[in-house]
């Protein structure tokens, strides 16, 4: 893994997670928001349903999908380079296609936060404010889990050179398309689960991350993706008793 292209693209991670750490609000500052309310942050200039507001969350998701499923893409990356073609040029039209992938989810994500945002289900910061739509989205990730579309894509994310060979004529740019369709396949539950954890919550963010890049290597990929599901299922089951007792 040398050359300028790993330089850059590792560069890039770093500059993603420095975003995030600087757009992120601290703890402190979150508890504030809920005592003095939403229109306190709103004044701020903070998350408003407006084109510019929308302009801004799509940002926000377009940095923590590149801090967080770069990482996870690296075993797929690494094979494709130690290809005898896998050279700077080739390097670079496949991450971009991958990243494109993610920008389009990043599209979707922020239409979504927009939209919970203006009926009240989440917080300026994107946090639900509902128990029922907490235990909805880990209930949706827990079954999601053990589901057959869930499955292929994790089976094509831990067999990278298979992968390459099958769709090799096809070039880097659709190859990258393919690549990032296949881990959004594996990964977009999850990434909702932002919505619970704290969307721009840099230990949500992290923690994910760790699990996403666990979900991708075989050996230990493979061990934890049932359990995985089966604890999201429990905090669904657990979050809908709280919220209706």
């Amino acid at each position: 893994m040398t050359g300028a292209h790993w330089l850059l693209f590792f560069a890039a991670i770093l500059a993603a997670w420095t975003a995030l750490y600087a757009m992120a609000l601290p703890a402190d500052l979150r508890a504030a928001g809920r005592i003095y309310g939403a229109g306190f942050w709103e004044s701020l200039c903070m998350v408003t349903p407006d084109a510019a507001g929308y302009a801004r969350v799509t940002l926000m998701w377009a940095l923590m999908s590149a801090a967080m499923m770069a990482p996870t893409a690296l075993p797929a990356l690494a094979t494709y380079d130690e290809l005898p073609a896998g050279n700077d040029k080739g390097f670079g039209a496949l991450v971009a296609g991958y990243l494109l992938v993610w920008l389009g989810f990043s599209a979707l994500a922020a239409g979504l936060q927009m939209a919970l945002f203006a009926a009240e289900l989440v917080s300026v910061f994107g946090d639900s404010r509902s128990g029922l739509l907490s235990a909805a989205f880990l209930a949706l990730a827990g079954l999601y889990q053990f589901s057959p579309a869930k499955e292929v894509c994790l089976a094509r994310c831990r067999a990278p050179l298979t992968f390459f060979f099958q769709h090799w004529d096809e070039g880097p740019w659709r190859n990258g398309l393919r690549l990032g369709l296949v881990c959004l396949g594996c990964c977009w539950a999850l990434m909702l689960l932002a919505f619970v954890g704290g969307v721009m919550n840099l230990a949500f963010m992290g923690l994910a991350t760790v699990i996403m890049v666990m979900e991708k290597l075989p050996d230990i990929g493979r061990p934890i993706t049932g359990p995985l599901g089966i604890l999201l299922l429990f905090g669904a089951v657990g979050m809908l008793v709280t919220t209706l007792i």
